[in-house]
């Protein structure tokens, strides 16, 4: 079945694996523990994190108790900044078609609607934070 909106399994795991570790800030949280409540690949999981320890939003712990903590306060971690650190920047100017440069009609056949959706997803993940879900 298509989607119109698709988030990438990535993007799922980073932010319920961060919005968990908000919701624990005490508690160091394993990758099994994320990957079990996820329902990913511990594999998976540990590739994400591991770029969220590099962002500097994270610090992970190693040994047999390790796992992860938040770095940063939940207020501070937009879901835009999270989805464009695992996925990259969003196309702002989105075309369905993608004939952004060559498109051969003066108005858009959509009348613009992909683009005021792109718009109004961007400013939704702005305007969430990890700490509007702990």
């Amino acid at each position: 079945m298509s989607q119109v909106v698709v988030i990438s399994e990535a993007v799922s795991i980073a932010l319920h694996g961060l919005t968990l570790l908000a919701k624990s800030p005490n508690k160091i949280t394993s990758v099994n523990d994320i990957a079990e409540i996820t329902s990913s690949s511990r594999h998976h999981v540990a590739k994400i994190f591991q770029r969220l320890v590099k962002e500097g939003w994270v610090i992970s712990q190693r040994g047999p108790s390790g796992g992860f903590t938040l770095k940063i306060k939940p207020e501070d971690l937009t879901f835009l900044q999270i989805y464009e650190t695992i996925d990259g920047t969003l196309d702002r100017s989105y075309c369905p078609f993608d004939k952004k440069e060559t498109c051969p009609f003066e108005t858009c056949l959509l009348r613009g609607i992909t683009q005021k959706m792109t718009k109004e997803f961007i400013l939704y993940l702005e305007s969430q934070t990890l700490a509007d879900h702990i």
